[in-house]
């Protein structure tokens, strides 16, 4: 996920979602508050946040100016694929929350999408009304109880904590698609699809964090109170929280067929909650 400093999928107007005043308060409401901010090691983290600011600078965002030469239809079929393409590591957390219908639901995507959306090219599955959601392993632990631990920043990442980091980890090595492109020697395909998937997913909000970071007091407080906020959201599947209005990091890639710029989905469209077994510390 690139969010700050970190891959993180955003898009449409911050101002749609964060009033400057929102801002200033969502970077100094916590002040003071070590319990709520939950940010012990955070001169590391700054130090951390700062070179990942340089990385998306000087790297990552050239490649986005790039990707943004294709064609709206090209970068929404290579969305479509890197979703596809994580179907079934989403299957596998949908079993290990006990959300059946979210797993018949994704397991039906794939299907669908692999088959008659031509690899994935084409979400046909969205067209007959087959919601698309995202779960990972950090979700899925939380569900289970684990306590997210400590704010942590993580090289390139980008913001995390210990129970999220140690999912991501976990999952770069049972991801399905990666297993077997390493064992016919294609390895190359991992990194092509993690390529793309930073290219495509930064693509989407660069322009939004160069406005939060203007309108924000403090550009890193304001990232991490944002990235909190939508783990929480994320891990109870909408469900409403006593939270101020933050953007829901889901692309909707289609409405640039249209020639309309992304715009984001919002959390309280998403299917039903987990419930109250996510532990959201």
């Amino acid at each position: 996920m690139l969010l700050a400093g970190g891959p993180f999928p955003a898009a449409a107007e911050p101002a749609d979602f964060f009033e400057p005043q929102q801002l200033a308060a969502s970077d100094t409401q916590n002040d003071g508050d070590e319990e709520d901010v939950n940010d012990p090691i955070e001169p590391v983290n700054r130090f951390i946040f700062g070179f990942n600011e340089v990385f998306l600078r000087y790297v990552l965002r050239p490649l986005t100016d790039v990707y943004d030469l294709l064609p709206g239809a090209v970068r929404n079929a290579i969305g479509n694929v890197l979703g596809n393409l994580s179907s079934p590591l989403i299957l596998a957390n949908d079993i290990l929350q006990g959300e059946a219908e979210r797993a018949m639901q994704t397991a039906g995507r794939f299907i669908i999408n692999s088959t008659a959306g031509l690899a994935g090219i084409i979400d046909v599955a969205e067209m007959t009304g087959i919601p698309e959601h995202d779960e990972d392993l950090g979700q899925t632990m939380a569900t289970w109880g684990v306590g997210e631990g400590f704010y942590l920043v993580l090289p390139i990442l980008g913001p995390s904590n210990p129970r999220d980091a140690v999912g991501t980890f976990v999952e770069s090595f049972v991801d399905p698609f990666d297993l077997w492109w390493d064992n016919i020697d294609r390895e190359y395909l991992t990194y092509t699809r993690q390529g793309f998937k930073a290219i495509n997913t930064y693509y989407g909000f660069r322009d939004d964090l160069d406005e939060v970071k203007r309108t924000s007091i403090d550009y890193y407080a304001a990232i991490r109170s944002m990235y909190r906020q939508r783990r929480n959201a994320e891990i109870r599947n909408g469900e409403e929280m006593d939270l101020p209005p933050i953007p829901e990091l889901s692309l909707d890639f289609k409405d640039e067929m249209n020639g309309q710029p992304p715009v984001l989905e919002d959390a309280g469209d998403r299917s039903s909650s987990k419930g109250d077994q996510a532990s959201v510390e």
